[in-house]
């Protein structure tokens, strides 16, 4: 649906019409994060990384934008004893999708590659390949 109402799949581009301001910045070990100042959200992604990491890392910071609009994963990890591992595996999830759309997933499934073979194809970990591959199938069957 985000993808159709932006007309594209590229993270830059889609926060670009959402609103979002996208830094880059030198982040040290940190490949990027999500934050909201005065009603204003930002994407800051690590300046040092490669172009395609920066996709992935925009792709995945914007999924905290949308999903997870007024979390502060940073703020909950370290002062709270909060698990954040369900907003970042949903933001992998939503970064997965958005860059690889499941038909694609679906048509290297098909075509014989093993779930290792298709993760390092399109740079995910096999997890989330798997989570690719189960949700279009049972949104495939659903529509049947």
């Amino acid at each position: 649906m985000l993808c159709r109402k932006c007309d594209t799949r590229d993270p830059f581009t889609i926060a670009a019409k959402l609103g979002i301001r996208v830094l880059h910045e030198p982040l040290g070990s940190i490949r990027g994060y999500y934050s909201r100042t005065h009603r204003i959200k930002f994407i800051h992604i690590n300046q040092d990384l490669s172009k395609e990491r920066q996709r992935q890392v925009c792709a995945h910071e914007l999924g905290h934008a949308i999903l997870h609009p007024k979390s502060n994963t940073p703020f909950l990890r370290a002062n709270t004893l909060y698990s954040v591992n369900k907003l970042e595996t949903e933001a992998n999830r939503f970064m997965a999708l958005l860059l690889h759309p499941a038909t694609e997933i679906q048509d290297y499934a098909q075509c014989g590659y093993t779930l290792y073979q298709i993760a390092d194809i399109c740079g995910l970990t096999p997890e989330l390949v798997e989570y690719i591959i189960t949700t279009y199938n049972r949104n495939d069957a659903a529509s049947s």
